[in-house]
């Protein structure tokens, strides 16, 4: 194999590396977050990395059994959502307020995609330099163009697959948390009978309430999602922190749903009452693949808007 195609695939399987690495960052999920974790994934990304940068080279040197590889590994991946969502639902059992299955299934198909992502920023890299190298025939060229079209397609990736976020959808207010004897409301909305007096009157010393209003019927539809609102509810808890313990389920983070306006509201007693804080927690939250309804792009959802 000539020294242009042989660089190819070294520098298409390394910048293809080190775009899988900037995915593997330890944020407020925690997950990946030990060794092992970074381990597997890192180990999965080199293999599709270089995967993805081999396959030009293999095909100018006309060996197509290499390149046929690709297909094999696409199958192959799949294998890792599957390992990625058993493991989350085994640790459910120890979060204080669950992920929900739908944002795990979310999770899971993240990590299959990234290891296709950096394949495709490697396969991009990889031709860049074949091609670059056969025209030009300066191998530094060559690896010059790779870098640039590598990091240029990275770029566009990331900021392609950047999905929405809750604060996308909704405008966020704070509003007071009342009691209609035992009967906890927020917004005028119910959420739960709490019978215990200390509880109540941590919640109203403790607590923070929030509205959500939808910001057109689309958002209205995806906020229907009883997975999105656990999400909601998991992830501001994560962030903002909760008193909860195992054996208080009155101070688990409470969100529902108004079904006449289609508004949703949110109790929790946080670590701390930052009203700000929390804000800025829920409009960080993702909006879930499985979640997203668009009515609106029908006929029916037009008519009714």
């Amino acid at each position: 194999m000539p020294s242009h195609l042989i660089a190819a695939v070294a520098l298409g399987t390394a910048i293809g590396a080190l775009a899988r690495f900037d995915t593997l960052r330890i944020d407020y999920r925690q997950y990946p977050s030990y060794p092992q974790g970074y381990t597997i994934h890192m180990t999965l990304g080199v293999i599709a990395s270089f995967l993805g940068a081999v396959a030009i080279p293999a095909l100018s040197a006309r060996d197509f059994a290499a390149a046929s590889f690709l297909a094999l590994a696409a199958t192959q991946f799949r294998e890792v959502r599957n390992i990625e969502r058993e493991t989350l639902l085994n640790l459910e059992e120890s979060e204080l307020v669950p992920r929900g299955k739908a944002y795990i299934e979310g999770i899971a198909r993240v990590f299959e995609a990234r290891n296709y992502l950096a394949m495709m920023t490697a396969f991009v890299t990889s031709g860049a330099t074949v091609i670059a190298g056969s025209l030009l025939n300066s191998l530094a060229w060559a690896l010059a163009a790779g870098v640039v079209a590598g990091a240029l397609a990275w770029w566009a990736i990331k900021r392609g697959v950047r999905g929405p976020h809750v604060g996308d959808l909704v405008e966020l207010r704070i509003v007071p948390i009342q009691f209609d004897g035992p009967l906890l409301t927020v917004g005028g909305v119910a959420l739960m009978n709490i019978g215990l007096e200390e509880a109540r009157q941590r919640y109203l010393q403790e607590g923070i309430g929030v509205e959500m209003i939808p910001k057109n019927p689309d958002a209205k539809a995806t906020l229907a999602n009883i997975g999105q609102r656990q999400a909601i509810a998991h992830d501001a808890s994560t962030l903002v922190g909760i008193t909860k313990e195992v054996d208080e389920p009155y101070f688990t983070p409470l969100v529902r749903r108004d079904g006449r306006s289609g508004k949703v509201v949110m109790a929790i007693v946080p670590a701390e009452k930052n009203p700000e804080a929390l804000l800025e927690a829920l409009r960080r939250v993702p909006v879930l693949e499985a979640a997203v309804r668009r009515p609106t792009k029908s006929l029916a959802g037009r008519l009714m808007d």
